[in-house]
């Protein structure tokens, strides 16, 4: 069993609505989380989810907060989050570089899963901005300087390249249509597992003692429909061995 902090997968959504001259605002809070919590805990991990909104706050700070897991998953939260703290952006006092701190955790032995989403790699208007941070040369793919989503509004089917890596779990036949993903480009050394649209799908790759991965759709909808995230028994098959994998 491996010990799991998952940062991100939560959103608070705000919508104005207009009735002639009259106007009001309701706001509503989605987790995106469970399908990914779901598979893990079904295959005996534990995981502990840490909200988009409190991560600039509560992500770990130092080595020994982070030495509480084995895996640490980024899914749809963006490196400003990790990077500016409340002290840091509201206070303008120096504090810890968390992504330096994340970056040498993995050197050290830990194991590092980013997921994609709108706010993940690159992301929507380059706003994830991964690229530009330590991070960047964890990773086991190269990121793009610009806006690097993809939208497959018809959905396409993963290329298994890799079927007998550990990383897919033992994951077998077709998987379900995906809707988008992020572009990444394959760094040299790693290894390509999956492809979509001929792009890295998920990719995995050691940094010092530690590893690394990626799966640069969704966990959640929008890009992983319900077939994908919910009805399909490969979906823990493959979060899970990737899981396993970081975990070593």
């Amino acid at each position: 069993m491996s010990r799991v902090l998952i940062a991100g997968e939560s959103w608070v959504t705000q919508s104005t609505h207009f009735k002639g001259v009259d106007s009001f605002t309701t706001s509503s809070y989605v987790v995106g989380v469970e399908p990914l919590r779901r598979a893990l805990e079904s295959r005996g991990h534990e995981v502990v989810h840490l909200p988009a909104h409190l991560v600039p706050a509560g992500f770990p700070g130092d080595a020994a907060a982070l030495a509480e897991y084995d895996v640490v998953v980024l899914s749809d939260i963006g490196a400003n989050s990790l990077q500016l703290a409340p002290e840091v952006f509201e206070q303008a006092r120096p504090g810890t570089d968390r992504i330096a701190v994340l970056r040498g955790w993995v050197g050290d032995g830990g194991g590092l899963l980013m997921i994609g989403g709108y706010l993940s790699f690159t992301g929507f208007e380059a706003k994830a901005a991964y690229r530009n941070t330590l991070l960047h040369e964890v990773l086991p793919v190269e990121l793009l300087p610009e806006d690097d989503r993809v939208e497959l509004p018809a959905g396409a089917r993963a290329d298994v390249t890799g079927p007998d890596h550990p990383a897919l779990g033992g994951v077998d036949g077709d998987w379900p249509l995906l809707l988008g993903y992020n572009r990444v480009r394959p760094r040299p050394g790693a290894d390509v597992l999956a492809t979509l649209n001929g792009d890295p799908l998920v990719a995995v790759g050691g940094h010092g003692s530690g590893r690394s991965a990626v799966f640069t759709s969704d966990c959640s909808p929008h890009w992983a429909p319900t077939p994908f995230c919910e009805e399909w028994d490969g979906y823990a098959k493959v979060f899970g061995g990737l899981v396993e994998w970081l975990a070593g």
